[in-house]
């Protein structure tokens, strides 16, 4: 069973957590990712910064500029996966970013570097399904899972090209827009799950406008994992190289309320 396999085996929805990498500098973003694990996330997303986020609200695109002013470069991001790995052998790491940074030296090259950092998988957010030959094939096989994104406008005529060669799990985006903004409604969202397990047997993930524990809980009664992801990178906008504090405290939050959704039904 893989780490992400794992993290989604325990019995209990999982808690998706999200920062941009080299955010506010390089060495800065060790500690924010341990403050996330000792907060209780099960899933560590690690967002490579880039000039042109285009699926990211203000708060990511922020994060993704001030990452690149402080200087971070691709090998500072699997330098920082590396020594995660080292740290925590049992937690999941996913690289979340898009096309340029990881096909620029060639995909074979970028899925190489990822399997020596100890990368569990990818999620690439602007190589649709029909060109999963740019990068797709190099990451399964060398073992790292493409981690693809549904949407609201993904129809049934659709899905099967998105969950082909999918695994680890799969991304729903909740709202038709960009993250951090505006939050779907509860129904809409158990729908959108309702459909892709039935599709699927991946465990299904919703992010996008998640920011409080309060909204992170009733998702997770319907969906296997929650992702939050800007309301952290406020945190690190507002506290910079001391944020791993504020950090934890949020995510222990959001862990509570994930972890402990479904005790009440049960």
């Amino acid at each position: 069973m893989t780490r992400l396999q794992s993290a989604f085996a325990k019995g209990q929805p999982a808690l998706v957590c999200f920062v941009t990498g080299g955010d506010p500098t390089p060495d800065a973003t060790p500690a924010i990712l341990d403050a996330l694990v000792e907060g209780g996330a099960d899933v560590i997303e690690l967002g490579m910064p880039f000039t042109d986020p285009m699926a990211d609200g203000p708060a990511i695109q922020a994060a993704n500029l001030r990452a690149l002013a402080a200087g971070t470069t691709t090998a500072d991001i699997f330098r920082i996966a590396a020594s995660f790995r080292t740290r925590h052998p049992d937690v999941p790491l996913v690289l979340m970013g898009y096309a340029n940074p990881m096909v620029t030296r060639g995909a074979q090259w970028f899925a190489d570097e990822c399997a020596k950092a100890g990368i569990d998988g990818v999620i690439c957010v602007d190589i649709p399904p029909e060109e999963d030959a740019e990068l797709g094939p190099f990451l399964r096989d060398a073992g790292i899972s493409l981690i693809r994104l549904a949407t609201p406008t993904t129809d049934a005529a659709r899905l099967p090209a998105v969950l082909e060669g999918s695994s680890g799990f799969l991304y729903y985006v909740s709202v038709a827009g960009i993250t951090g903004m505006q939050q779907a409604g509860l129904a809409s969202i158990e729908a959108a799950v309702a459909t892709l397990k039935a599709a699927s047997d991946i465990p299904v993930a919703v992010g996008f406008g998640v920011r409080t524990p309060e909204q992170a809980g009733p998702i997770a009664k319907v969906a296997d994992g929650v992702v939050v992801g800007s309301a952290l990178i406020d945190l690190v906008a507002s506290h910079g190289t001391d944020a791993a504090g504020p950090v934890r405290e949020l995510t222990r939050a959001l862990s509570q309320a994930v972890h402990e959704s479904r005790k009440a039904d049960a």
